[in-house]
């Protein structure tokens, strides 16, 4: 296919895209465009933990305008025991991202660089099953282009600066590629942090002073659009970010409480229970340089880890790290139970998978403690885009 076909095929989705927008009342927030896809809402749900983010969710934020996003933490289980026979992580990934597209609008799927054994098969799912777009972090996705061809699939790696971006940019530029867009997820985020403990309430490491450097690598290496994350969460947040440069957001723990979330009816209710001073910074196994994620501090696994110093019950592997020769053995919370502790049983358990094999653990962003009351994706979505404000329970 020649750059002429190419371009009119792109024409052709928008036009298409175009069409399906104008069945519902435009947003007064503009559209983001990625790789040719014309979003109605610059907004992007972000993959949460295990279990919470999967196609409900997306597809019901595919129906609002945004782009819904899977996670694909442990989906092989979740989808696997959902339908009662056994589905690889490809099968999974891809059964999962068809049932998010399958009503319309965009969807995708978040794949964490530390699911190292998993990685490129839920990559290939991914692309085979048209997703529109492949976000990648808790690592630099560095070789993310050279797995397969992706199509009509944006890849967009997330980074917490513009030397990450650099770095990301070049090793792709030697792939024959460049990002779609970018992520710049800063230390507010949920899940896992791209900051050290002493970094994350530096004032240089704030959204608003990591923006403006990462546009501008942004622009050199293609001008691609600019996603920021990390403590978004009213809709003048929102627009306060596309002022100053951005070109769409993602948010996680707003649509962690609403009702399409797959997340467990207690893990909903510890969100809207949680005071300010209820969430904490903790380190787990899934980190070998150490990086925090937030938590919040009555988890049952958390307090558990805490009070008894338990070996954790490690036997699921998909954080597993190589050994000296290469196998994926090492669980660092066995190794130094001290220090880090053994999140996969617990981030099941927050979805409803094994709640007899281990406490859950409750993963939320900086804002959990605003939320009062769990609402509808359409609801929510309408108070985001500046359609209607969302009154206080």
């Amino acid at each position: 296919m020649d750059a002429i076909e190419i371009q009119k095929k792109h024409e052709d989705e928008i036009k298409q895209n175009t069409a399906f927008n104008t069945l519902e009342t435009k947003s007064v927030l503009p559209p983001l465009i990625i790789k040719g896809k014309r979003i109605r809402v610059p907004i992007i749900q972000g993959g949460m933990g295990v279990g919470v983010s999967l196609h409900p969710l997306a597809k019901a934020v595919a129906g609002e305008g945004g782009i819904g996003i899977i996670s694909s933490a442990c989906l092989d289980r979740l989808v696997s025991k959902r339908n009662g026979r056994k589905f690889d992580t490809y099968e999974a990934v891809y059964e999962e991202i068809s049932l998010a597209k399958a009503a319309g609008g965009f969807a995708g799927i978040n794949i964490m660089v530390a699911l190292i054994k998993d990685y490129n098969d839920s990559v290939r799912g991914a692309i085979d099953a048209k997703a529109d777009a492949i976000i990648s972090g808790a690592g630099l996705p560095t070789m993310l282009p050279a797995i397969q061809p992706p199509g009509d699939t944006a890849l967009i790696p997330i980074v917490s600066s513009a030397r990450a971006l650099e770095i990301i940019c070049k090793k792709w530029g030697k792939l024959g590629y460049r990002p779609d867009a970018v992520v710049l997820e800063g230390p507010l985020a949920g899940g896992h942090l791209g900051f050290k403990f002493d970094q994350i309430d530096l004032e240089s490491n704030m959204l608003e002073e990591l923006l403006p450097p990462v546009k501008e690598a942004a622009q050199k290496h293609g001008d691609f659009p600019v996603i920021v994350a990390g403590g978004i969460y009213t809709h003048e947040d929102i627009a306060r970010f596309l002022k100053m440069g951005a070109d769409g957001v993602q948010m996680g723990t707003r649509f962690l409480a609403t009702e399409e979330s797959s997340a467990t009816p207690a893990y909903k209710q510890a969100v809207i229970n949680a005071r300010k001073e209820d969430i904490l910074i903790a380190q787990d196994s899934a980190s070998p340089c150490g990086l925090p994620f937030r938590v919040i501090k009555q988890s049952p696994m958390f307090i558990s880890a805490l009070q008894r110093k338990r070996k954790p019950h490690c036997n699921k592997g998909y954080l597993l790290f190589k050994d000296d020769e290469g196998k994926f053995t090492r669980c660092l919370a066995k190794e130094n139970n001290e220090n880090y502790f053994c999140i996969c049983n617990g981030l099941l358990s927050s979805s409803g998978y094994n709640p007899d094999e281990e406490e859950p653990l409750y993963t939320v962003g900086s804002n959990a403690y605003r939320v009062d009351k769990i609402v509808s994706v359409h609801t929510l979505m309408n108070e985001l885009t500046g359609k209607t404000v969302l009154q206080p329970a």
